[in-house]
């Protein structure tokens, strides 16, 4: 428990309100205490973007409120109607969040909600966050402060004074404005108003810390320039709040060296991963860590057995002592038997006497999650191939029994079986569930797919490839296709789609690999040639002007 962790209240008399930071926009930036005091509200109070970051931490069953949610609501009503909010959940003894984008003492301005609830004696803490002004100059590669210790000066350009303007204009040290895209450059000129000199560095960032970050270099007398030759400027989207750093730290030069965030091999990509929600989950996170946006599609649906009785008898076997091994050749046969265990009442300690083989690293550890450690993992190629390559023959002196537990998909292939038999073992092979085609995705995700909204998409399998075509069409020719192995790069091709990567070994950890390698090989490519760096789905007609109409 850490030190600021409260005891909680009573369901009766007045209930407690965190006022907490939720960062800038990255949800990785939430502290432990945020994500600790998240977990132990029964209110969630915010605005709809701050829900976006922090409603993967709320506890199941927490009543969720956003002012501008409420029917006929309007942005300049927000503060009041949260402030209204927290405070009935509050009198009626409840456990309140009320989370706040940034920082509640630098960026949010709840002070008057913390004064509510002193002047009823209702308890409350505050969980700092990141704040907008430190969190993204970081994340667009410009430190602050350098080992001279450099003075910093924080302005909001909405609310600052003559006198503000005037002092920071004398000053020589590093400026961080809170502004607008649509007002950045009336802030750069109070500032040359104010004595700073034109050709003064200035880095401006859109949407910070997120894949949606974009930043430009320019100087105070250049930026309204250097936005218009973006063509981000003018735009319906002005309204965008931004980070703009002014001083030598922003310089050009030194942030190209220090762009960590947005020189990510697939920064700001929009990669389809077209598998079942289970199994994209570890995918996304991968993809998530070379900056890409992932979306997920699933394409094969899993559904029980037509007939279970066959699954039926061979659980039973397996309590009875009727196989040496069982093998799984993928995650959802380890969760077809993991169900049928527990309709049984049966666990892990089922399997007590029994060899168990897995086919990869994920099945492995699924089987692990179950409390199953496998006996044999293929040391070479994670397939049926790579594991029949381990795979002992069987032998009369040392195996007891002579029979295998094979659970599979009702389309698997027949090259474990056979190799099996091949080894001397006896095989029940026993259809787990069947794999049937989903239904299609959403309107907006087919034209994005058809569209070239995507920047690149992932195919797992052959299978993968051909639902994906028959629910959602074939995908745009400007999209980056990426294909686990040869079978499934041929049936792309059957489909008329261009291959652009391929997996070293079938792995989706190394087809993800194999993407960001392609990506930051195109990446620098552009920056050698001196050319702008493009996402794929940006070269397609149009997408330039609807991205700057929406930057």
């Amino acid at each position: 428990m850490s030190p600021t962790t409260s005891v909680p209240q009573a369901s009766f008399g007045p209930g407690h309100v965190t006022f907490l930071g939720a960062g800038p926009g990255d949800p990785g930036l939430l502290t432990l205490r945020a994500v600790e005091a998240l977990a132990g509200a029964e209110v969630l109070v915010a605005e709809p973007e701050v829900l976006d970051v922090v409603r993967a931490h709320a506890r199941a069953g927490a009543e969720l409120s956003g002012a501008s949610q409420q029917a006929g609501a309007d942005e300049s009503s927000s503060p009041v109607d949260a402030a209204n909010l927290v405070m009935a959940a509050a009198r009626g003894g409840k456990r309140v969040v009320r989370a706040v984008s940034g920082d509640p003492g630098l960026d949010a301005g709840v002070g008057e909600e913390m004064l509510a609830c002193a002047a009823e004696g209702i308890p409350f803490e505050v969980v700092p966050g990141i704040a907008a002004a430190v969190g993204v100059p970081a994340y667009a590669g410009v430190p602050l402060r350098d080992a001279h210790g450099a003075d910093v000066r924080f302005v909001d350009a909405r609310t600052a004074s003559e006198r503000c303007w005037t002092e920071v204009g004398a000053s020589d040290g590093t400026v961080v404005v809170s502004t607008t895209l649509e007002t950045v450059a009336a802030a750069a000129g109070e500032l040359v108003a104010a004595g700073r000199k034109p050709d003064t560095p200035m880095a401006v960032t859109v949407a910070g810390t997120t894949t949606r970050q974009r930043t430009w270099n320019a100087t105070l007398g250049t930026v309204a320039q250097v936005l218009k030759q973006a063509k981000v400027l003018p735009s319906p989207q002005g309204h965008q709040p931004v980070i703009a750093v002014v001083g030598e730290p922003s310089a050009a030069a030194q942030r190209d060296r220090l762009s960590w965030f947005e020189s990510k091999p697939l920064f700001g990509w929009k990669v389809l991963v077209p598998r079942t929600k289970e199994q994209a989950a570890s995918l996304s996170d991968q993809l998530v860590s070379y900056g890409a946006v992932p979306h997920e599609v699933p394409t094969i649906a899993v559904e029980p057995p037509r007939t279970p009785q066959q699954m039926e008898r061979a659980v039973k076997g397996l309590v009875t002592g009727r196989y040496e091994w069982i093998a799984f050749t993928s995650v959802n046969a380890v969760k077809a038997v993991r169900e049928k265990f527990e309709e049984y009442g049966l666990d892990a300690r089922a399997f007590a006497g029994i060899k168990v083989a897995a086919v990869g690293e994920q099945t492995a550890k699924a089987l692990i999650a179950f409390g199953v450690k496998p006996d044999l993992v293929p040391s070479g190629e994670q397939s049926a191939a790579g594991l029949l390559e381990d795979w002992p023959p069987y032998d009369p002196v040392f195996d007891p029994i002579d029979r295998v537990f094979l659970p599979r998909a009702d389309i698997a292939t027949e090259t474990l079986v056979a190799g099996l038999i091949e080894l001397g073992w006896e095989v029940d092979d026993v259809t787990a569930y069947r794999t049937v085609r989903a239904s299609p995705p959403p309107a907006e995700t087919r034209e994005a797919i058809k569209g070239g909204g995507f920047d690149a998409v992932l195919f797992t399998s052959s299978s993968t490839v051909r639902n994906l075509v028959g629910i959602a069409g074939k995908p745009h020719n400007v999209t980056v296709i990426a294909c686990i192995g040869p079978a499934t790069a041929k049936t792309a091709e059957e489909h008329g789609l261009r291959v652009d990567v391929m997996a070293p070994e079938p792995s989706v950890h190394k087809l993800a690999e194999a993407l960001a390698e392609f990506g930051a090989a195109r990446r620098n490519a552009a920056v050698e040639a001196g050319e702008a760096v493009t996402r794929p789905s940006e070269r397609r007609p149009g997408a330039r002007r609807r991205r700057a109409a929406t930057s």
